[in-house]
């Protein structure tokens, strides 16, 4: 099963296809990370917390 590189969470293999670049099987982060988002291509440090 596909799990997230930050926090070890499981994703379906569905985010994956759709969030993780081509060939990458686990994607570098999920939405149960709280210390990571997405911007662009890239991924970075939130700048705030999110619950």
């Amino acid at each position: 099963m596909p799990e997230c590189q930050n926090c070890g969470s499981f994703v379906t293999p569905d985010y994956v296809r759709v969030f993780a670049p081509p060939g990458v099987e686990s994607p570098r982060i999920c939405p149960d990370c709280p210390d990571m988002v997405r911007d662009g291509n890239d991924v970075r440090e939130a700048r705030a917390t999110r619950s």
